[in-house]
């Protein structure tokens, strides 16, 4: 069955068919740059131009970076506040005539990791799955079923918000070692492991790919660490999901 996976982020808007079997994808991706400030208006049109791109007329999974509760945006990061309130799933089917499912983005990853990727492992376990990008984005499984919109990318660690710390962008944006990095991540993790003792913890996003150069400072942490494999087509395979599945998150 092939769905149109659309994953929804600050700097770009990605897509592509899957087939939400194997979790292939059935064309190349297809990126557009998130207009500033990436108001409704402004990313409907881009969806409108992606689904146009692919002339596809079947159904849609659109991840969102914000809580997304029955299609409805309740909070929202690196996007235009203005989303707040607004019926991201209606807005799609409206301009695509097209059936469409909407939820948090790493929700979305997550099903995908889990399904298809290094979570599959861990079929009767509790698993905290990350996506570490200019945030970070959290996703909750227990034995495979998803407790959505957790954000914990937003948890006051010392005094800041987790994504502040030790988010990929912190690291960019102070142009620290991995090493430097690697510490601050240790913190947030260890806070995570505390109070929520997950089993394993997924790390996704572009710092999966680079895992082994921070991997030694993750330290005095008792669940399992491993990096994600699906990286960067995660949240696009795991719309797709949701939509096939109809996965309405609450």
């Amino acid at each position: 069955m092939a769905v149109l996976g659309i994953d929804i982020g600050g700097s770009g808007i990605k897509a592509a068919p899957v087939n939400v079997e194997t979790g292939e994808f059935l064309d190349k991706r297809f990126r557009i740059p998130t207009p500033y400030p990436g108001n409704p208006d402004q990313v409907i049109e881009v969806i409108r131009r992606i689904v146009a791109h692919f002339e596809w007329n079947g159904k849609i999974g659109a991840g969102f970076p914000g809580v997304v509760q029955r299609g409805v945006v309740k909070t929202a990061a690196n996007v235009s506040l203005d989303w707040v309130g607004q019926d991201l799933a209606g807005l799609i089917e409206d301009a695509t005539r097209c059936q469409t499912v909407a939820l948090n983005d790493a929700d979305a990853a997550g099903l995908a990791e889990m399904r298809f990727g290094t979570g599959k492992q861990f079929e009767d376990d509790y698993v905290l799955f990350l996506t570490i990008g200019t945030g970070i984005g959290s996703a909750f499984f227990v034995k495979q079923e998803l407790w959505p919109n957790s954000e914990l990318g937003h948890l006051q660690v010392r005094g800041k918000d987790a994504e502040h710390r030790a988010g990929d962008g912190v690291r960019q944006q102070n142009d620290l070692s991995w090493k430097k990095w690697g510490k601050k991540l240790r913190e947030v993790l260890q806070v995570y492991d505390f109070l929520f003792n997950p089993d394993a913890i997924i790390l996704g996003g572009g710092v999966s790919a680079k895992f082994k150069k921070y991997q030694k400072y993750l330290t005095d942490i008792h669940a399992t660490i491993l990096p994600a494999e699906l990286r960067n087509q995660a949240g696009i395979i795991g719309a797709a999901m949701a939509a096939e599945e109809s996965l309405i998150i609450d």
